[in-house]
């Protein structure tokens, strides 16, 4: 049985895909909560505010967060670049996985050449690449 995660955020503006990977987490009890934002600068306005209440960070930042790539306002890459520079200000270990339909190599290889990135997931995500994010 996978380890339940406090809280798991999707930061994707695809609302079926977000719908999916919700259901998927609560069916499989993955997670208590759900986080959603549908771009980058939506997330990135949540960690920066994280931030600043120290206390209140165990409870608000997720364990996990998956990232799309192509988003409107702030995509991914944009996002990636923005969080580098408050990571350290999060104490919290935090699993950031980009999940993009994208299966051109410059794209993989530059997601995982982000120090922050965890690993690079194609969409659809399987339920064993949940499993392995979970276990």
């Amino acid at each position: 049985m996978p380890h339940n995660s406090k809280s798991v955020c999707i930061i994707d503006d695809d609302n079926m895909y977000v719908n999916l990977v919700s259901k998927i987490i609560e069916l499989k009890k993955l997670s208590e909560k759900v986080i959603v934002f549908n771009n980058g600068k939506e997330a990135l306005n949540f960690f920066i505010k994280s931030t600043q209440d120290k206390e209140a960070e165990e409870d608000i930042v997720p364990q996990v967060i998956f990232l799309d790539l192509n988003m409107p306002i702030m995509d991914g890459w944009e996002f990636l670049e923005e969080f580098t520079k408050i990571r350290d200000e999060i104490s919290k270990k935090i699993d950031l996985y980009v999940v993009s339909s994208s299966i051109d190599t410059r794209d993989i290889d530059r997601a995982k050449s982000i120090k922050v990135v965890s690993d690079y997931l194609t969409k659809p995500i399987k339920l064993d690449d949940f499993e392995k994010i979970f276990i």
